[in-house]
């Protein structure tokens, strides 16, 4: 055999298997790796998902118990964001047990029952009131009118939303 015959049947670096493997997978490879750049800007920018709830409390009061073994808290609701969120449960490091509750009428007697979840909708608000929704202080201490308690309601999506309620006489 001849020199340059020998030569022609030696594997080089650029006809090897080894080579071509990469060459051919170098396209789908680039192509996964600029895919997920474009899927990182795009969550990064936050235009990935749904947009977040925007959940605010106002008109917020608490009823100072007078000799009760119980009284109540009313908040209103407003989610400002264009996602639905729910309303898990309430609760104030002051007081004692907070349950949420709904006045739900049955031939015409008004019982209440715990609310486990209460639905916010998106651009809508929930208005919480005597005879409807509420929610229920267990053993309150002694509240004065015009004193303000912190109350905490807990939201699946947005988390914690802390306000400052005010004590009032009455119900409004």
């Amino acid at each position: 055999m001849t020199e340059e015959r020998k030569n022609l049947m030696r594997p080089t670096m650029r006809n090897s298997p080894v080579m071509g493997g990469l060459r051919a997978a170098a396209a789908p490879v680039g192509a996964c790796f600029a895919a997920l750049a474009l899927l990182v800007g795009y969550t990064a920018t936050g235009a990935a998902g749904d947009p977040p709830p925007r959940i605010e409390v106002v008109a917020a009061r608490i009823i100072a118990p007078m000799g009760a073994r119980s009284t109540a808290a009313y908040f209103e609701i407003r989610n400002t964001g264009a996602s639905p969120d729910t309303l898990r449960f309430a609760d104030s490091p002051e007081l004692g047990i907070s349950v949420i509750r709904r006045t739900a009428r049955r031939t015409g007697t008004g019982r209440t029952e715990p609310a486990w979840a209460v639905s916010v909708p998106a651009g809508g608000t929930v208005r919480m009131a005597p005879g409807g929704l509420g929610v229920v202080i267990l053993d309150p201490p002694a509240l004065k009118p015009g004193q303000t308690v912190r109350y905490n309601l807990w939201f699946r999506h947005s988390g914690k939303v802390s306000v400052e309620v005010p004590v009032t006489a009455g119900p409004k």
